[in-house]
């Protein structure tokens, strides 16, 4: 877990990025501590999703830098990708493959060893054992997205990166990812960095927030000092007073 003396997980500064006239993300400055759990936050079209792409070193910055345990992404992610993994329920995996056929090859791309025994290992935990055989695209929501957690935990990464971890799923399978993520940082002092709309989740799992909106980064704080700063009882309404531009914060007494 994080300590005072722990180097930060993610160092962003002054991250841009511009399709033609337009900036998506527009000069994003934060720090993700190391063992933490950080979500980022904003309305559709906010700039989460190019931001994670960034972060994964998938999409190139116009300007500025991500560091991930000090690795510059833009030319020394090679360094740092075997400790990253990442999620999304958005991302399917090839539907004709069985789940099996999935999860190794995933795990030979990342070099893995005594694959049979990580593969089995994952998915008693993450109760999939049944539908190791079955075709990933014959899967419920629910079971897909414990498949894409298996994927994502193959190599027991440092650094997780999640998106939208329990969108679209009843309730009960929800609380048991929720519970399996906390499990999991508890037990690894990994760093789980997540973009969710479910502000319940955010509050549940979070050390930190990041709110976006328009590209920008309008404020950040653990939750419960939002909810105070904004004299909000949930963090729903924190969101929306963000994402409306409808209030300003409260002002602290001088």
């Amino acid at each position: 877990m994080t300590t005072p003396d722990s180097a930060p997980a993610i160092v962003v500064e002054t991250l841009v990025k511009r399709y033609g006239a337009v900036a998506a993300v527009d000069g994003l400055t934060f720090t993700v501590a190391a063992g933490s759990t950080t979500a980022l936050l904003g309305g559709n079209g906010a700039g989460k999703t190019t931001t994670l792409s960034m972060l994964l070193g998938v999409l190139e910055p116009t300007s500025g830098s991500v560091r991930i345990f000090g690795h510059d992404m833009r030319t020394d992610r090679q360094a740092v990708l075997p400790r990253m993994n990442f999620s999304s329920p958005y991302v399917d995996l090839p539907g004709r493959l069985t789940v099996r056929q999935n999860l190794t090859i995933y795990a030979h791309l990342y070099s893995l060893s005594h694959v049979r025994d990580r593969i089995a290992r994952l998915a008693e935990d993450l109760e999939i054992t049944a539908v190791l055989e079955r075709p990933t695209g014959r899967l419920s929501a629910g079971q897909k997205t414990r498949v894409a957690l298996a994927k994502a935990l193959l190599n027991d990464p440092a650094l997780l990166i999640l998106d939208e971890p329990t969108a679209s799923l009843d309730p009960d399978t929800g609380d048991w990812i929720r519970t399996y993520l906390e499990q999991y940082r508890a037990r690894s002092g990994a760093t789980i960095f997540l973009a969710s709309h479910n502000m319940a989740e955010v509050e549940r799992l979070c050390d930190s927030v990041l709110m976006m909106r328009g590209g920008v980064i309008h404020d950040r704080g653990a939750p419960a000092d939002l909810l105070t700063r904004y004299g909000r009882e949930s963090l729903e309404d924190v969101f929306l007073d963000i994402a409306r531009n409808r209030r300003s914060a409260v002002e602290e007494p001088a």
